[in-house]
């Protein structure tokens, strides 16, 4: 079974603002589509490989970098 990816609503807001304010600043969403691309290819590449993302000092919570961005994540490890 594939793994789940759950976005928190924290992180649905943020990248919301993050695109629009590429967009605003830009004047254009090409960067915000670019974005959005880099990190769906982030998020497959932590569904793959969960342990790929950098340690944190809260247990099972890591951090993948994309850009000036940081994604951070949390593995169940009750689904394993």
């Amino acid at each position: 079974m594939a793994p789940r990816i759950i976005w928190s609503y924290r992180a649905q807001s943020d990248r919301k603002a993050i695109f629009n304010y590429w967009n605003k600043r830009n004047k254009s969403n090409s960067y915000s589509k670019k974005l959005n691309r880099l990190f769906k290819v982030a998020v497959k590449l932590i569904a793959e490989y969960p342990e790929i993302g950098k340690p944190t000092d809260v247990k099972d919570v890591r951090i993948k970098v994309v850009k000036d961005y940081l994604i951070f994540y949390e593995i169940d490890k009750k689904d394993d």
